[in-house]
């Protein structure tokens, strides 16, 4: 069965003292990231790839290198495990750029709980120069419809519900993918930046799924309004949470589509004819970009690789 948004918080029911005293140990853990040996960290597990994951690698350095995590803010330890796990890649890999897909604030996105679900959570990293590019989840907009968000500077919203920013060679695209979004003046507003972007490589982010084996399932009104203006423009790549997992399709059409949910909780998933691997596993997407190609990995709270994948290129 599905777990329900509460379960994000059943350490709530230890006492104050036991659940302070795991909080304090994932912070530790966040603190000491730089320590790691390098040697053991990030090595990816053969156990743990699917029959359509590969192990890639690569001696040239990236054009830009950034990762995503979604359905994050409970404060929980698990998310704590996450944000520990995120820190340890960045020591080893650095990386400048974070999207945040949604849902940021559990449970009414009250902007109240910022310190406790993203500012201390991801101290080491804010610390250290990352910046964060979120959108907004079905969660954020129960509060003042998400504005309080769209306004916090630590998310880089632009003051705006959509919006786009490029870094080297990759071009963003931001989606409020929420029901009450103005649709109307979004698509055309998509559909004229994707058409003027020289880039060479196009992500588009927002926090519903369009395709999805877990519980929401795939996205029909989304595969009708979005899939074919990702078909037109070349959009290689689509980032999105919502459901609470991890899963990176084959290319369909040209676009791969990847969640990346579990930054915070878990749902079970299964797999679908167009599922390259999907997993119910605490964990983040990292993304290295080359001229040529994008190398997705997907990594857990072990520190280890559990997915990688490739996007070429001439997939647009």
């Amino acid at each position: 069965m599905p777990l329900k948004r509460r379960d994000f918080l059943i350490l709530s029911s230890l006492s104050g003292f036991g659940l302070a005293f795991l909080v304090r140990k994932f912070r530790s853990q966040i603190a000491q990231s730089q320590d790691i040996n390098s040697a053991e960290a990030l090595k990816p597990s053969p156990s743990n790839l699917g029959s359509k994951s590969t192990t890639v690698s690569s001696s040239q350095s990236p054009l830009l290198r950034f990762v995503s995590v979604a359905d994050t803010g409970t404060g929980s330890t698990s998310q704590y495990a996450v944000a520990a796990a995120m820190a340890r890649y960045h020591a080893l890999k650095p990386f400048d750029l974070a999207i945040l897909a949604g849902d940021n604030i559990y449970n009414n996105g009250e902007i109240e709980k910022i310190v406790d679900v993203f500012e201390r959570p991801y101290q080491v990293l804010l610390q250290r120069g990352v910046k964060f590019q979120a959108c907004l989840g079905n969660h954020d907009i129960r509060t003042d419809n998400g504005d309080p968000q769209v306004r916090y500077p630590g998310f880089n919203m632009q003051g705006r519900r959509y919006y786009t920013f490029r870094r080297n060679p990759v071009q963003f695209f931001a989606l409020d993918t929420n029901d009450n979004a103005d649709w109307k003046s979004q698509l055309k507003w998509l559909e004229k930046e994707l058409s003027s972007s020289d880039a060479p490589w196009k992500v588009v982010f927002g926090h519903h799924q369009i395709y999805s084996s877990g519980a929401y399932g795939v996205n029909q009104p989304f595969i009708q309004t979005l899939t074919p203006l990702f078909k037109k423009y070349g959009v290689q790549l689509y980032i999105n949470g919502h459901d609470h997992h991890y899963e990176r399709t084959q290319s369909i059409n040209g676009t791969t589509y990847l969640i990346c949910g579990a930054g915070a909780g878990l749902r079970p998933v299964d797999s679908s004819e167009w599922t390259a691997h999907s997993a119910s596993q605490l964990s983040f997407a990292a993304f290295n970009v080359y001229p040529d190609r994008i190398i997705i990995s997907g990594i857990g709270t072990d520190n280890r690789i559990f997915d990688q994948g490739i996007i070429p290129l001439q997939s647009a």
